[in-house]
């Protein structure tokens, strides 16, 4: 029976109103249910102001977290301090090579399990971001690309090239279907709101000519057909093809960013860079607090929707993951540090801002945007709903990064420091400043451990091969990658010289140098079993020349090279077509003349006798012969020790004084490459303390392998415990009061206390307590956490105010009167005052 076209019309208005009362409810936020929270379902889309999960504009707060730099037991810390900070979202990469490791063969096991981590943001109440790659970069091994790929017939990486899209697109729909599986994309209850394809192709784009622009209009098609339920973003990427948003990667997208492509796309920022990765041989470096929240403050100030800290925690390349010439330690700048301890006052003044930003949510997501200029270099950008003039937030920004500024905006005056941002979000009151750190500070302390370094050493050498043992099987030398296959570091190169008298010099002053030019990355070198000497390249000129006196003989002389790498290249074109080795090798100095060894005939062994039998576990470690540590020191040596857990619940470190280079186990737990002998220009090793998650170690008799390269003795190793029982404030009479000071609630913008005022606020970490004042200072102290001094201008009372406040307590408030610290006298009434206080807790 036909149904007459108005009471079809009176079913659809009903169908509406009822889809609409359920997407009201569902948008009214997560329902907690035993503990964990549940996500909404429904879509995620974009207009040109920010995604729109399930119908609702968000601002969203980002933090790169990677799985595979932390282990399972320090997920759950990692994503509520994460929380705490103010994130509401986690950006992962997804890694092939560790997923992939053999070709058809996958691991999602123990730090790789992807979906068990997702599962646990979801938990936390956070949604994800995920960066399927496959060709990630990070600084990790290969930039996440299985070595197998590479010796896949006629393939080329990341350009329109049938084998590699063969391959790239049969694991992007391995992910995408697993996680589809687990229920883990928005629209299925799960947390998964984006998902990004390939990963800063615009650097290299145009070196593979058309074949380039093909290759990214074929991976956003095939990233939107795998029907996640999301969109699909692409970082630097000025022509991501719709429906992909381009994104942008930098340390301030605010003013380098062109912006969305598209007009109806939003402007996201994927790596915000909280610090810079080390390489071995850097100096120490730093982004200071206040230039991030500059950045991120700027962002939103113009029309940002999301912000993600690359990193918020970097963590630690165990085994062999980390990039050509990459740190153990990853990003440990971050505002959470390698051990997941919170770096302050970067993460506390980062939480402020977050604060700062959500009291101006409504105004930023439905505010009319207008900007005015107040002089050189200051502005105010302001967003203004039109109907109502008292929803308002507003960014007054001083770009100059020398002098302050006083303005005058509708009518009041602000001071504004230098190259800083004041937000209000009632366009009246200053809740936050960029440049002026309201939050606490902190400074990292490694201490010795009684309780494990109790260690006895003992000794094993690794054999020296011969052409006995590595027989000559090629011509030339071998290329490095390709006899590596990533499965080791190292490789045996040998070949012999046979000399007679003759060709041995008659004078002492004229002695044969053994001249080797490699490729990269690094070499030892042996004649007649005897250690000659190493080279190494770096992460910017990965060849090297070594050159050294060698002690020859008449008749055969047994020459090994053991060529190593230090990780495989992560970035640029054509990284199928790297190589690394030694290449020409000479003898000079001869009677005879220069001998030319390259094709002289060579031996060739992938890796060590050690790890073959896995000297590094406890079965492995019986199959050696080990000896007291006597005489003098070797090169290429095994050392074996145990030691008992540190006392405490503290994040564990081992602190690697007096050794070279190579690698460390703990119960057959890799630890990560070491590298002590490459000095920064500073004199200093870029990295000399080594994260041991505390889920490696057990109470007793923990094993601790060392594979030393050089000739060193580890009687100076300590383990160490790692804390950041140092806390700091550093406070001005001018500061504004923290920003949770005040709230918004029903659209009334409010303050939560009877006096907002500003206060120097210590919260010790762990629920410990403040158990002395280490430093107190009201007047003109100078200096950082951990170092300050006084200046010429003190209250002689600032100390005992100080532990009046915050003695024995786990978390103190100190006012900043006068009236409080100069009862008398002011020895000095006209400068502007300073609280600087320095706790310890325990």
């Amino acid at each position: 029976m036909a149904v007459p076209s108005y009471r079809l019309l009176l079913i659809a208005l009903v169908f509406l109103v009822v889809s609409a009362a359920v997407a009201h409810t569902k948008s009214q936020g997560r329902s907690h249910d035993g503990g964990k929270h549940q996500l909404e379902t429904g879509p995620v889309t974009y207009d040109g102001r920010s995604l729109l999960i399930n119908g609702k504009r968000e601002l969203l707060f980002s933090g790169s977290i990677h799985y595979t730099r932390s282990t399972p037991e320090m997920w759950p810390d990692l994503l509520r301090k994460a929380k705490y900070g103010g994130l509401n979202v986690i950006q992962t990469y997804v890694f092939w090579n560790i997923h992939e490791p053999v070709k058809g063969q996958y691991n999602f096991s123990g730090n790789y399990d992807l979906v068990r981590f997702i599962k646990l943001v979801q938990e936390h109440g956070m949604y994800v971001t995920l960066r399927v790659g496959p060709f990630i970069q990070a600084e990790w091994n290969h930039g996440g690309l299985p070595y197998w790929l590479r010796e896949v017939p006629n393939l080329i990486f990341r350009t329109d090239n049938a084998p590699y899209k063969y391959y790239m697109k049969k694991y992007v729909t391995m992910i995408v279907n697993k996680l589809k599986e687990a229920k883990l994309f928005f629209p299925q209850g799960g947390p998964i709101i984006l998902a990004q394809i390939e990963n800063e192709y615009d650097h290299i784009q145009l070196a593979y000519k058309d074949m380039g622009f093909s290759y990214v209009r074929w991976a956003a098609r095939m990233a939107v057909k795998q029907n996640a339920g999301v969109p699909w973003i692409m970082c630097k990427q000025t022509d991501a093809p719709d429906p992909v948003i381009n994104t942008c990667n930098g340390r301030h997208c605010g003013d380098t960013f062109s912006g969305p492509n598209k007009p109806y796309k939003p402007a996201l920022w994927t790596e915000n860079w909280t610090a810079q990765y080390r390489v071995f041989g850097d100096p120490a470096s730093q982004r200071p607090a206040e230039d991030i929240a500059f950045s991120v403050a700027r962002f939103f100030s113009k029309n940002g929707a999301l912000n993600n800290y690359y990193m918020y925690h970097g963590g630690t390349n165990f085994g062999r993951t980390s990039a050509i010439f990459t740190t153990t330690r990853y990003y440990d700048e971050a505002p959470l540090d390698e051990y997941g301890l919170p770096r302050d006052p970067k993460w506390s003044h980062l939480k402020d801002l977050h604060k700062a930003l959500r009291l101006s949510r409504k105004p930023l997501l439905w505010g009319v945007p207008g900007v005015q200029n107040l002089g050189e270099n200051l502005e105010a950008r302001f967003y203004e709903l039109k109907n109502n003039s008292k929803i308002c937030a507003a960014f007054l920004a001083n770009n100059n990064s020398r002098s302050e500024a006083i303005v005058n905006w509708r009518g009041q005056d602000y001071y504004l420091p230098p190259h800083s941002i004041s937000i209000l979000p009632d366009c009246k009151t200053v809740v936050y400043n960029t440049q002026t750190v309201v939050s606490q500070h902190n400074a990292r302390n490694i201490v010795r451990s009684t309780l494990a370094n109790k260690m006895r050493w003992m000794e094993s050498s690794e054999p020296i091969p011969t052409t006995v043992q590595v027989p000559i099987n090629n011509r030339i030398p071998l290329e490095l990658y390709s006899l590596l296959k990533d499965q080791s570091d190292y490789a045996w190169y040998t070949t012999s010289l046979e000399l007679n008298p003759r060709d041995m010099s008659m004078k002492e002053s004229i002695q044969p140098v053994l001249r080797i030019g490699s490729l990269g990355h690094a070499m030892l070198v042996f004649v007649n079993g005897e250690y000659v000497g190493s080279g190494h390249g770096s992460h910017d000129e990965k060849s090297f020349v070594f050159q050294k006196v060698v002690s020859l003989k008449a008749g055969v002389n047994q020459i090994a090279l053991l060529a190593m790498t230090v990780g495989l290249p992560d970035s640029g074109a054509y990284m199928e077509h790297r190589y690394a080795g030694p290449k020409d090798i000479e003898v000079l100095g001869l009677n005879t003349g220069t001998i030319d060894l390259s094709q002289n005939g060579w031996g060739h062994q992938v890796g060590l006798n050690g790890e073959k039998i896995q000297v590094f576990t406890e079965e492995g470690s019986k199959r050696v012969q080990w000896g007291e540590i006597n005489g003098p020191k070797k090169a290429l040596t095994w050392y074996k020790t145990y030691f008992d857990a540190p006392e405490g619940n503290d994040p564990v470190a081992i602190k690697m004084s007096g050794m070279g280079k190579g690698m460390m186990w703990v119960n057959g737990e890799s630890i990560g490459r070491h590298w002590m002998s490459f000095l920064s220009p500073l004199g200093q090793p870029t990295q000399s303390e080594y994260h041991i998650p505390r889920s490696f170690i057990k109470p007793t008799q923990n094993l601790l392998i060392v594979l030393e390269e050089e000739p060193a003795k580890p009687n100076s190793i300590e383990i160490m415990t790692v804390n950041r029982d140092t806390i700091c404030s550093f406070i001005t009479e001018y500061h504004p009061p923290n920003v949770k000071s005040w709230a918004r609630e029903n659209s009334l913008f409010r303050p939560v206390l009877d006096v907002v005022r500003t206060s120097a606020e210590l919260k010790c970490p762990n629920y410990k307590k403040v158990v002395e004042v280490e430093f107190a200072s009201f007047g003109d102290p100078v200096g950082s956490c951990g170092s300050y001094t006084l200046g010429k201008c003190d209250s002689p009372v600032s100390k005992e105010v100080v532990e009046h406040h915050c003695l024995n307590k786990t978390s103190c408030i100190v006012p900043i009167d006068r009236k409080l610290y100069f009862k008398n006298n002011d020895d000095c009434p006209d400068i502007k005052k300073t609280l600087a206080i320095q706790v310890k807790c325990a």
